[in-house]
């Protein structure tokens, strides 16, 4: 593979031949840099998924047991008011 940078070029002006190679650099971590991200969005994006379905059953969850709860707290007044009728 050919270097960018020939040694007679880099001899000759070494500032110029650094700043290209950082400016190489650079570009190389901000690329790597925006995959990652690109990356880290993508299993965000899938584990938000999941989580609003794991909500989705447990909001169905409580408002079952809470439907539950309001049908025996019901029956539970109604035999208590029972239960004083046939004690008079």
């Amino acid at each position: 593979m050919k270097m960018p940078v020939s040694y007679k070029e880099f001899a000759k002006d070494p500032v110029k031949a650094l700043l290209f190679i950082a400016l190489s650099a650079i570009g190389y971590l901000y690329i790597d840099n925006k995959m990652n991200y690109q990356g880290q969005v993508e299993q965000c994006y899938e584990k938000t998924l999941t989580l609003e379905t794991k909500v989705e059953n447990l909001t169905y969850k409580v408002n079952k047991s809470d439907s539950a709860l309001a049908v025996a707290t019901t029956k539970l007044k109604i035999l208590t008011q029972l239960n004083k009728i046939e004690d008079i």
